[in-house]
């Protein structure tokens, strides 16, 4: 396998029960644009394939019109995906140029992620693409004030889509804004069917892009302190514990980083609270370097990090996102000041 562009990318559409995920896939799967994509769900009959079918090829793996192979998962994720590469490189389905995953509503997607990620094989012929959250501008509210999964879904996306927005009033859905940004204050947010999701666009970021620098740009706070989504009295919305204990954290840091300081740094805390550190991510201005960085990782497992050919704004400050759970932020700060200290002495 060549460099990365020629690896595979994986695009992912999370999010909570009811919130839309099967409507995005259908609408994904009639779009010109993501012909020749391979789909990957729980099962057919939920996506309602029938009128755009042109072939079976086994139980499990149809060839719809458009030139989309679609798979349901039977089986652990990664041995589902090998099988899926056996048949593109067989010619039993055609030369599909990415794969898109849909999750089950109550999915947490670390561990799928983790797969993608972490299995040799795998990261051999595919990549990680963008995650898409859908939320629901009904219920959104409701689940991520009292259910984790939901907060793990938005906190790992790289887009969230509103969806219903038509069926509630615009205070709905700027208060469900607010919300979905106290916990991933790096995410564009669309709205469906306010706005006309173009497709190409909602997965052109892949998971090696910057952070957004409208969110995380000058004057932002070097540390943003966790906020509770739901008011103390315990009214309709009142906060789960889990996820009250979910915060954003951004960090600027203003003179270019010394690359060696920075890992030690980010090795320790992720080897010391990994499992509560949901999502990293972060564009990265490293001393000798003219070109930014970009790193993001999950849990434990950080990406390879990656470059880009040019800094997206003139901002040429590090930012760095975390998505973390139990962790005060000043403690974060004060952590990763006092490593920067040492690395000038």
């Amino acid at each position: 396998m060549g460099p990365d562009g020629d690896l595979i990318p994986v695009h992912i559409i999370t999010g909570f029960l009811g919130s839309g995920k099967t409507t995005l896939l259908r609408g994904v799967l009639a779009s010109p644009a993501f012909a020749n994509t391979a789909v990957v769900v729980n099962e057919f009959g939920a996506v309602a394939l029938d009128h755009l079918l042109l072939q079976r090829v086994d139980p499990d793996t149809v060839v719809l019109q458009t030139g989309c192979v679609c798979c349901t998962l039977r089986s652990e994720l990664g041995a589902a995906l090998r099988d899926l590469y056996d048949k593109r490189e067989r010619g039993r389905v055609p030369p599909f140029d990415r794969l898109v995953i849909e999750t089950t509503g109550l999915a947490d997607p670390a561990p799928l992620l983790f797969t993608l990620m972490a299995d040799p094989v795998l990261r051999y012929h595919f990549r990680l693409g963008t995650i898409v959250t859908t939320v629901d501008a009904v219920n959104g509210a409701r689940h991520l004030a009292q259910h984790l999964e939901s907060v793990k879904q938005v906190a790992v996306a790289d887009q969230v889509v509103l969806t219903k927005t038509d069926l509630v009033d615009r205070a709905s859905v700027d208060g469900l804004r607010a919300a979905v940004a106290r916990y991933n204050p790096t995410a564009p947010l669309f709205e469906a069917p306010a706005e006309s999701l173009a497709f190409d666009r909602l997965f052109r970021g892949e998971a090696s892009d910057s952070p957004d620098q409208a969110r995380a740009g000058p004057g932002s706070p070097p540390a943003r302190a966790r906020v509770p989504v739901a008011a103390p009295d315990g009214g309709e919305h009142a906060t789960d514990g889990h996820a009250r204990d979910i915060s954003a954290v951004s960090l600027t840091v203003d003179l270019p980083l010394d690359w060696t300081a920075f890992g030690v740094w980010l090795t320790m805390l992720l080897h010391a609270h990994g499992e509560n550190v949901l999502r990293v991510k972060g564009i990265l201005r490293i001393r000798g370097m003219s070109i930014p960085v970009v790193i993001h990782g999950i849990h434990h497992l950080m990406h390879p990090p990656t470059s880009l050919p040019r800094w997206p704004t003139a901002d040429r400050r590090s930012h760095l996102v975390l998505i973390v759970r139990k962790l005060p932020a000043p403690a974060i700060e004060r952590s990763l000041r006092a490593f920067l200290r040492l690395a000038v002495r």
